[in-house]
């Protein structure tokens, strides 16, 4: 009577056993770009980091100075880590909250859905610096759009990208509306909402407010949470404003951690320096994404799950 049952059970667990070398051996690719692609370049930066290397000399050991004189001598860095951290939190919760709101504004049977998708999504697609250089022009303090629609109703003009108060803000507007892409993915999302949800909590007397709140948000926090993670390290990663329009000013103010990198390592010719950097600049987005993993554990609804 065992007998069967005891060959049955050993032609499923060689099944399994094979179809998981298959597995392995579809993933090798993967494996291999990761390493060649990812980690190799990482730890050749931060071999690169304890060297003083101009790139056409060769290189000279100085162990860590680079980062000595990165902590205690170089303002630029301070004023680059907090020009960095405030752009990702001004265009991150932006970002989150305009995809989510246009999301589901699409999600509804309006006419011509299809269009309006589209034009919302474009703007994602279009290459970075020319959506910044277009929107320099509507921030031009004498003849930009938005200043002349403010002298309209009264208001002085607005230095946009001169006034290092507003420079930051200012480019963080253009990173929200270029994220076309969350829409896409929020979108997603609302559509697998159960519909099974809204219709019991219509028959309890729930309204709009009470069902986005305690049926959609909740059905909806994986997907909050990957589109919080990618947008995190987007605008960690913000360099083409600076490249194309503020050149890391007025004063410091726009002085992202990207684009400080690359004036040491390609305009000032100091590799190990802006390696020094870089590898400072991964160590601060692996916190930031740690701890949003980390944090993620107690709002995340799975359906289905505990």
């Amino acid at each position: 009577m065992n007998r069967p049952l005891k060959k049955s059970k050993r032609r499923r667990s060689h099944i399994s056993a094979k179809e998981e070398r298959t597995a392995y051996l579809y993933l090798i690719p993967a494996f291999i770009g990761l390493i060649f692609i990812t980690y190799l370049p990482l730890l050749g930066v931060f071999g690169i980091s304890f060297f003083e290397w101009k790139g056409i000399t060769s290189p000279k050991f100085n162990g860590i100075d680079n980062y000595v004189r990165l902590f205690t001598k170089d303002f630029f860095f301070v004023d680059s880590i907090k020009a960095t951290v405030y752009f990702a939190l001004i265009a991150v919760l932006g970002s989150m909250i305009y995809s989510l709101i246009i999301a589901m504004l699409l999600n509804r049977k309006i006419p011509a859905r299809g269009f309006f998708r589209a034009i919302f999504y474009v703007p994602y697609v279009l290459p970075a610096t020319a959506v910044y250089i277009g929107w320099s022009w509507l921030y031009e303090t004498n003849f930009g759009l938005f200043n002349y629609l403010l002298a309209r109703i009264g208001i002085n003009k607005v230095q946009f990208l001169a006034s290092s108060r507003l420079v930051v803000p200012s480019l963080a507007a253009i990173s929200v509306w270029l994220s076309g892409n969350l829409i896409v993915i929020f979108l997603a999302g609302l559509q697998n909402v159960p519909r099974i949800y809204h219709e019991a909590a219509e028959i309890d007397g729930a309204n709009a407010w009470q069902r986005f709140r305690n049926i959609t948000i909740p059905c909806m926090t994986p997907i909050i949470f990957y589109n919080l993670l990618m947008s995190l390290v987007t605008n960690m990663q913000i360099v083409v404003p600076a490249l194309s329009l503020t050149n890391g000013g007025p004063g410091n103010s726009s002085m992202f951690m990207t684009y400080l990198m690359y004036r040491y390592a390609f305009l000032n010719n100091q590799i190990g320096y802006a390696c020094a950097i870089s590898f400072i600049f991964f160590l601060i987005i692996a916190i930031f994404t740690a701890i949003l993993f980390i944090t993620s554990k107690s709002w995340i609804f799975y359906e289905g799950g505990d």
